[in-house]
């Protein structure tokens, strides 16, 4: 036993072999942002037996120098995997992350703070709270508000469901669904995040007390047809307890008209929620922050800082009006936990229980470059947007949706009058691949309200006027390539 405890631990490394270790890793992330540009957006094709050949050539039986894993682990990534981080990456909601949050990363990774109870991390604590504090009073939330950093918007929303339930019905707590007279439903745009269907799945909700309401010619909610299906659930005894408002939906950047959705929540006393998870970061922009018209009246509202605020992955943000209901929702007790002296402990706070320092890349942001430069960022955004609309529309690109936001959908016109749904949304499809194949940009195929288009998303901060033009002429080659049917 001796021997082994004068040995030195196989994990310590000494000070040369850590400044080697960091250089290494720090070449490596220098040249993948330089020439990422340069390269294609997204492989041709990729074979998993090769790639799990590769990867298995490390059985862990043999040490392997770090600087050559370093070096074979950024070739893989590189060579099998789509760059979010090019400026032509015109995809979901993946962005180029800033480098003050790659640096946060690693002094997050390097600090290693637990943020499950207060005084292990008071400062990492107070780093979040004072970020959240920030985004609520830019949101127009009254004070107290209730916040944690989530893994991304569904634990977010998640939250939102589990609060909503425990303010609608006080048995639920501690009894569960059981205790409830009658089946819980909530209401939600059929164009929003389909997480809701999972989270209503994992709350034990049942996928069915979904109510996936239709939108409107602009892809909003429909008020009408909710207060149609709110009457007909509550004839048939149904519970309706949460109303779930999109600020800028996936599909199509839609944004769900919020104060008339905040009054149907006080007629009807549901708890109102909005999903602001990619549009909430106009809030730091005066200019852009009345699309948010109405979410001041929300009860409780997610925002994703690695979505607009190009935070590395991940980093959701929850907020609520209901502190209470947060500590009540989420109360736990336990003898080997330290004692919460401040009443702030974040396991007693939110779903995840031990969990690492999220917010310090989002604050690191904020506290460099600023609010301003937030709104800089999403004006230029939104201006770039404008653009992409323009040049779509000069090549012969219908848009169907009309949203500030910068999320374009197009359609070929042709296309769209003469087939049906399904050979459109073949031919769009077709189209994208083509685009994806040349390897010059990344665009999606997407379906609003079944019908057929290009979704072309504005997301990284490095895109320029260059990018959108290159975008569309890739799209006009494409099409070329496809064919219009005759």
């Amino acid at each position: 036993m001796e021997s082994w405890l004068r040995k030195p631990s196989p994990l310590d490394i000494g000070p040369e072999q850590v400044d080697e270790l960091l250089e290494t890793t720090v070449t490596l992330v220098r040249k993948h942002a330089d020439g990422v540009a340069d390269g294609p957006v997204a492989p041709v094709s990729f074979d998993s037996d090769q790639i799990r050949k590769w990867v298995g050539e490390y059985d862990f039986s043999t040490p392997h120098s770090a600087e050559s894993v370093l070096a074979d682990v950024a070739t893989g990534l590189t060579q099998w995997g789509v760059h979010t981080t090019h400026p032509r990456y015109f995809g979901l909601f993946n962005p180029t992350p800033h480098w003050w949050g790659v640096a946060g990363e690693l002094l997050t990774a390097a600090f290693n703070p637990q943020l499950a109870a207060y005084s292990h991390a008071p400062a990492a604590v107070e780093i979040e709270q004072h970020v959240l504090r920030f985004l609520a009073n830019r949101l127009g939330l009254p004070s107290p508000v209730a916040g944690s950093f989530t893994t991304g918007g569904a634990e977010a929303n998640l939250s939102a469901v589990l609060i909503a339930l425990t303010r609608h019905f006080p048995e639920y707590a501690d009894r569960g669904l059981a205790a409830i007279p009658g089946q819980p439903v909530l209401y939600a745009s059929a164009e929003s995040h389909l997480a809701w269907l999972k989270i209503a799945h994992m709350t034990g909700l049942g996928r069915d007390a979904v109510r996936l309401v239709p939108v409107d010619d602009s892809y909003r909610m429909d008020i009408d047809e909710l207060r149609r299906l709110h009457a007909a659930d509550v004839a048939a005894g149904m519970r309706p307890f949460l109303l779930v408002g999109t600020s800028g939906t996936t599909g199509g950047g839609a944004l769900d008209p919020l104060p008339e959705l905040a009054a149907c929540a006080a007629e009807w006393n549901t708890h109102l929620h909005v999903d602001a998870a990619w549009a909430g970061t106009v809030a730091f922009s005066d200019e852009l922050r009345p699309m948010l018209a109405g979410i001041e009246q929300a009860d409780s509202v997610t925002v994703d800082a690695h979505k607009w605020m190009s935070a590395p992955m991940g980093a959701g943000m929850f907020l609520s009006k209901h502190p209470q209901a947060v500590a009540e929702s989420f109360r736990v007790s336990t003898s080997y936990m330290p004692a919460d002296t401040v009443g702030s402990d974040p396991y007693t706070n939110s779903v995840q229980w031990s969990r690492r320092l999220i917010g310090l890349k989002v604050f690191l942001g904020l506290a460099v470059t600023g609010q301003g430069g937030y709104a800089t960022q999403v004006e230029r955004d939104t201006a770039l947007g404008r653009l992409l609309a323009v040049r779509a529309k000069e090549s012969g690109w219908h848009r169907i949706n009309d949203t500030p936001l910068p999320l374009v959908c197009v359609v070929d016109p042709a296309v769209d009058a003469r087939l049906s749904p399904a050979e459109s949304w073949a031919w769009h499809s077709a189209v994208a691949d083509k685009v994806v194949e040349r390897g010059q940009a990344w665009i999606s195929p997407v379906r609003l309200s079944g019908r057929a288009a290009l979704r072309l998303c504005i997301t990284s901060y490095r895109t320029e006027a260059a990018d959108v033009a290159a975008l569309v002429e890739e799209m006009d080659k494409a099409r070329t390539a496809v064919g219009i049917p005759g």
